[in-house]
């Protein structure tokens, strides 16, 4: 089946759409990846087996995209890039990855192809923590209520949608009132390719023998809970020699007076945002990795692909209880679970992990040899592959 995928961004986007479309193309099928650029990249090129096939946008376009269902310029100029997609590459399916540029890609395809909606995330609901949707000139031309009903008509009209766990499936067949055979899950892991190496890329920071290194990988937002970690270091430190937290992603001011703000400027390294190649260093280069989210509707219904790249390399993980993330690392006993934004509680945890080095290690193997044998992308992929057979 030649399988056209709708991305609104540039190539190479997030490694979901990339491990969807290898695993497809593994069992067969052709994958063409209608994508957008706004430089004089190659318009037809293709990389790991993928079509892809770029459209020039602009600024203007990428600005009108948040006001999508609002008024729907956005959604009438990437309906006429979408169809020339879909005609001159011959489509016989059409796979959206989320619901910003659906609209365009439902007009373009008249109802003629099979549809297949890849919901990332509660888009909805995440957006309700931009920094846009905080003023009120965002307030005032974004209805959330808005993209809500369109997503749910979205899923309604969509031949099949994929969400990334069971707890999304079950939010959306309480909500829109589908059925389970509709939704496929397809949750975010890790290709062997990330753990299984012989050796990993040099980092500018490697702890020293008597460190205790906490690692945190990946977006910075308010959202994500490293308030947390920051105000329980003020304790933490007093308790555990030679502590230190490395923050792997872009920072921002707000951050950065806080760790200032709370004397921790010798305990912290915010090293900013590093190439992918070399997580798995940073990951080693530590001893309990992090993912304190705050609790919402998005991060109870969706998995931190972070969390799978910590247990790869055998690292005991302290999460919050975000629904999804507690189900899973609860179920393979890889680490502990905190309140979250808890201080008192994720400080409780963290000296748990710090004082039995055995239990760290138990917990690290138990989520390695879980990622390993359950949970990569060639296994978790078998909904997906299923669910194109059937429509082949």
């Amino acid at each position: 089946m030649r399988i056209g995928m709708i991305l609104d961004a540039v190539y190479p986007p997030d490694p979901r759409v990339e491990n969807e479309a290898i695993e497809l193309i593994k069992s067969g099928h052709e994958v063409f990846l209608f994508c957008l650029t706004y430089t004089n990249e190659k318009r037809e090129e293709l990389v790991k087996g993928i079509h892809v096939r770029r459209y020039k946008t602009t600024i203007f376009e990428y600005k009108m995209s948040a006001l999508a269902y609002t008024i729907p310029v956005y959604t009438i100029l990437m309906k006429k890039k979408i169809a020339d997609f879909i005609k001159s590459n011959k489509i016989e399916s059409v796979h959206i990855h989320d619901i910003r540029i659906a609209e365009a890609a439902f007009r373009a395809n008249k109802n003629t192809l099979p549809v297949v909606i890849d919901l990332h995330e509660n888009r909805p609901e995440i957006m309700r923590f931009y920094p846009h949707m905080q003023k009120l000139r965002g307030k005032l031309l974004i209805s959330i209520k808005k993209w809500i009903r369109k997503e749910e008509e979205f899923i309604k009209k969509a031949t099949n949608v994929v969400v990334v766990t069971n707890e999304a499936k079950k939010e959306i067949m309480n909500r829109v009132g589908v059925p389970a055979d509709k939704i496929v899950v397809v949750p975010n892991t890790v290709r062997t390719s990330f753990f299984e190496k012989s050796s990993f890329p040099p980092i500018s920071y490697q702890k020293k023998a008597n460190e205790f290194t906490m690692l945190y990988l990946g977006d910075t937002g308010a959202r994500r809970g490293l308030k947390t970690v920051l105000e329980s270091m003020v304790d933490l430190k007093k308790q555990i020699r030679n502590l230190t937290f490395v923050v792997v992603g872009k920072t921002n001011p707000r951050l950065e007076r806080l760790v200032v703000d709370l004397g921790l400027t010798n305990e912290v390294k915010l090293v900013g945002w590093q190439k992918d190649t070399t997580f798995p260093s940073w990951i080693q280069n530590s001893d309990v990795c992090l993912s304190p989210l705050h609790r919402n509707i998005h991060h109870d219904t969706t998995y931190a692909n972070k969390i799978f790249q910590y247990m790869s390399l055998g690292k005991p993980l302290l999460v919050s209880d975000a629904t999804a993330q507690e189900e899973i690392v609860q179920k393979v006993h890889a680490g502990l679970v905190h309140e979250a934004e808890n201080v008192k509680d994720f400080t409780q945890k963290m000296i748990t992990l710090y004082e039995s080095e055995s239990l760290r290690k138990t917990m690290g193997q138990n989520g390695k040899k879980f990622v390993k044998e359950q949970f990569t992308w060639d296994k978790t992929s078998k909904e997906l592959k299923e669910l194109y057979n059937k429509l082949a």
